[in-house]
C-alpha cells in the first residue's frame, strides 16, 4: 500500500471515530476529491453537509467556504484544515469597505456572491452563486443593483438583465490570468474542440466563449455536449471528475496558470492532522451567522423557475 493510500485509509478511520463527513471543492487535489463523502461547488456543499446526520463537517476549500457551512449548520463543527486557506477575492472587500458603497447609494440592493465573507455577506441583501447570478439580480424589484466582489461575474450579469448595475472592483486572481491569446491558441491547436469558461473569467476570454457557466455547470455540460474535445476555462481541479464522469472525452486546460494556490494547499496530512487533534474550527458570531444566513435564505427563497 502506498503512502497516500495509507493516509486516505486513515482519513476514513478517523472520519468515522468523528462522526464526520469530508467535503471538497471542485477545486481540491486530486487525492481530496478522491477520499472525500461529497464534491461538489461551495454553497451546495454546505447545503449538502447542513442535510447530513454527521456532527462534525470537515471542509476541504477556502475560509469563507467553511463559514458558509458554519452558517447553515450552527450545531456542528466545522473543520477547515488549513486555516491559511483563504479567498483573494473575497478578501478584496471589507466590511467598512462595504458600508461606504452602501452610504452611496442608499436603498439600493446588495448582490453579494457567495465568494464573501460571512461579515460581508450580513451587511448585503441577498446572495448568488455563479450558477443563478443573473436569476437572482431580475429577482430584485427595484431597477438599480449593486454587486460585490467580482467585477467579472458582474459585468457578465450586466449583458444578461435590464437591471442598472454598478459593482465592486474584486476579481479571482486565478481566473483573471487567462488571456484571450491563451484561449485563441488552444482553440487553434484542437480544431472543432468548444470553449467553456467560468464567469469569473475576464469579459475578453468570456467572449470566446462557446458555453459560460458555473464549475457545477461544467459537468453537465461535458455530459451533454457531442463535443469530443473541450477546452475548460477555469482552475485545474476540475478535471479530476470531468475525466472521471467523461472517460471518452478530452479535455484541455488553455493555461497553466489555471491554478488557485489556496485551494491546493490543504493535503491528506493536514486532514489527518486537524481530525486527529480536532483542530482549526470554524465559527461565526451569533449576530452576524444570523445576519448572513437572511442573505442565504432570501437566494434560496427564489422561486425554482428563477434561480438555477
Amino acid at each position: 500500500m502506498t503512502q497516500k493510500e495509507e493516509l486516505k485509509k486513515e482519513v476514513r478511520a478517523l472520519l468515522k471515530d468523528r462522526d464526520a463527513v469530508m467535503l471538497a471543492h471542485n477545486y481540491q487535489r486530486d487525492e481530496i476529491q478522491e477520499t472525500a463523502d461529497i464534491t461538489g461547488d461551495s454553497l451546495a456543499l454546505s447545503q449538502a453537509a447542513a442535510e447530513r446526520p454527521e456532527k462534525v463537517i470537515v471542509f476541504c476549500g477556502v475560509h469563507f467556504m467553511a463559514e458558509s457551512a458554519a452558517i447553515l449548520s450552527p450545531q456542528k463543527t466545522v473543520i477547515l484544515p488549513r486555516m491559511d486557506a483563504g479567498c483573494p477575492m473575497a478578501d478584496m472587500i471589507t466590511p467598512e469597505e462595504l458600508k461606504r458603497e452602501k452610504e452611496k447609494r442608499p436603498g439600493v440592493p446588495v448582490v453579494a456572491y457567495v465568494n464573501t465573507s460571512a461579515a460581508v455577506k450580513a451587511l448585503s441583501d441577498i446572495c448568488c452563486t455563479s450558477a443563478n447570478a443573473v436569476r437572482v439580480v431580475d429577482s430584485l424589484p427595484e431597477e438599480r443593483v449593486y454587486m460585490i466582489p467580482d467585477r467579472n461575474l458582474s459585468h457578465y450579469v450586466s449583458l444578461q438583465t435590464k437591471k442598472k448595475m454598478e459593482w465592486w472592483d474584486g476579481y479571482c486572481p486565478t481566473h483573471e490570468r487567462l488571456t484571450p491569446a491563451d484561449v485563441l491558441k488552444a482553440k487553434e491547436q484542437n480544431p472543432g474542440a468548444l470553449f467553456v469558461c467560468h464567469p469569473e473569467c475576464h469579459p475578453d476570454v468570456v467572449k470566446l466563449a462557446d458555453h459560460v457557466c458555473s464549475t457545477s455547470g461544467m459537468y453537465k455540460f461535458a455530459k451533454a455536449t457531442k463535443a469530443q474535445t473541450l477546452i475548460i476555462g477555469t482552475e485545474q481541479g476540475i478535471l479530476y471528475r470531468l475525466k472521471l464522469e467523461n472517460p471518452e472525452k478530452k479535455f484541455i486546460l488553455p493555461s497553466r496558470a489555471l491554478i488557485c494556490p489556496n485551494m491546493k494547499l490543504t493535503t491528506l496530512e493536514d486532514v489527518v492532522e486537524s481530525l486527529r487533534e480536532m483542530k482549526n474550527v470554524v465559527t461565526v458570531p451569533d449576530d452576524i451567522r444570523e445576519a448572513a444566513k437572511l442573505t442565504l435564505d432570501r437566494m434560496l427563497k427564489v422561486p425554482r423557475d428563477t434561480v438555477a
